[in-house]
C-alpha cells in the first residue's frame, strides 16, 4: 500500500476506514476520503501503539494495523547526491563531500535511518559540528579549558558524561562528524557499533571515516524517537539541543535542514 496521509482519497483510505473502525478507532464515515475525523482516528491509533503520531500512515503504521507485513520506511538514501550536499553545504570543498558521503550514507543505511527526516538531521548534524564534512578533533576553547589550565580540564570532572578525573576531559574531548565527547558516549556508542571497549581505550579511532560515520548514526539513533517527534513539529532548535545539549550551530544545521527539505522529495 501506500503511504496515506491526510487530502488522500480512494480505495486505499477506505480500507484504511474499515480497519480503524474495526480496531475500535472509528474514523467516521467510510468514505474513501482521509479528513480530520480519519486523521484523528489515525493518530489515536498511533498513541495506542507507541508510534509516532504524525497522522500519516506509512509502513510502521499500516504494519501496526495488519494491513502489510514490511514495515521498511521508504529510503531517502537514492536522492542525496554529492551535488545536493553540496547545495546543503555551500561553503565545504566539494572533494571532502565527494570523499566522505558515500561512508556516512552507508552509516544511515546499517543504523536504519534511510529516512527523509533523518537523513536531513544527519547532514545537518554535520554541518553543523564540523561544516569540513571530514572528521576532527575538538579544539580548545573557553567552553572547555579554564584560563591558564590545562586543554580541556573543563570536561575533567564532568560526571554526566562519564568523566571523572584529570585527563579524562582531553582524552575523552569531541571527535568524528558529531564531536562525540566524553567517556560514558566513548563506551556506549563503541560498544553499539561492535568495537567493545576499543574506542575507550583509544580514542582518535573516532576520528577514523569509517568509525566517524557508525558513532554519529548510532548517537542519532539512540534519539530517534524524541528527534523525530522535534521535527513533526519543525522544532528544529529543540531538534539540535538532543543531540548538541544546547544551540551551538543551531544557525548551520538550520540552513543546512531547510536546503535539503527543499531539495529531496517526500517520499
Amino acid at each position: 500500500m501506500n503511504t496515506l496521509r491526510p487530502g488522500s482519497s480512494g480505495d486505499e483510505v477506505k480500507l484504511l476506514q474499515s480497519r480503524l473502525a474495526e480496531l475500535g478507532f472509528p474514523p467516521g464515515k467510510i468514505d474513501g476520503d482521509f479528513g480530520p475525523g480519519t486523521e484523528a482516528a489515525v493518530r489515536g491509533f498511533q498513541y495506542s501503539r507507541m508510534l509516532l503520531a504524525d497522522g500519516i500512515v506509512g509502513p510502521r503504521t499500516l504494519a501496526a494495523l495488519g494491513m502489510v507485513s514490511d514495515s521498511t520506511l521508504p529510503s531517502a538514501i537514492p536522492q542525496v547526491t554529492v551535488e545536493k550536499t553540496c547545495v546543503m553545504f555551500p561553503f565545504t570543498p566539494r572533494r571532502n563531500i565527494e570523499k566522505h558521503l558515500p561512508t556516512v550514507l552507508q552509516g544511515l543505511v546499517e543504523a536504519g535511518l534511510e529516512d527523509k527526516p533523518m537523513v536531513l538531521m544527519a547532514l545537518a548534524t554535520i554541518r553543523a559540528e564540523t561544516e569540513g564534512f571530514e572528521p576532527i578533533s575538538e579544539g580548545k576553547s573557553q567552553w572547555n579549558t579554564s584560563p591558564g589550565g590545562k586543554p580541556f580540564d573543563r570536561y575533567d570532572r564532568r560526571t554526566d558524561i562519564g568523566n571523572s578525573q584529570p585527563g579524562d576531559g582531553e582524552r575523552y574531548r569531541g571527535r568524528g562528524f558529531i564531536q562525540l565527547t566524553g567517556k560514558a558516549n566513548y563506551r556506549q556508542h563503541g560498544q553499539a557499533i561492535g568495537l567493545g571497549d576499543g574506542l575507550v581505550n583509544n580514542p582518535e579511532l573516532a576520528n577514523d571515516p569509517l568509525i566517524a560515520a557508525r558513532l554519529m548514526c548510532s548517537f542519532i539513533k539512540a534519539k530517534e524517537r524524541a528527534i523525530k517527534e522535534a521535527l513533526m513539529e519543525y522544532d528544529l532548535r529543540h531538534a539540535r539541543r538532543l543531540v548538541n545539549g544546547g544551540s551551538h550551530g543551531l544557525d548551520r544545521f538550520t540552513d543546512c535542514y531547510q536546503r535539503g527539505q527543499a531539495l529531496l522529495k517526500d517520499i
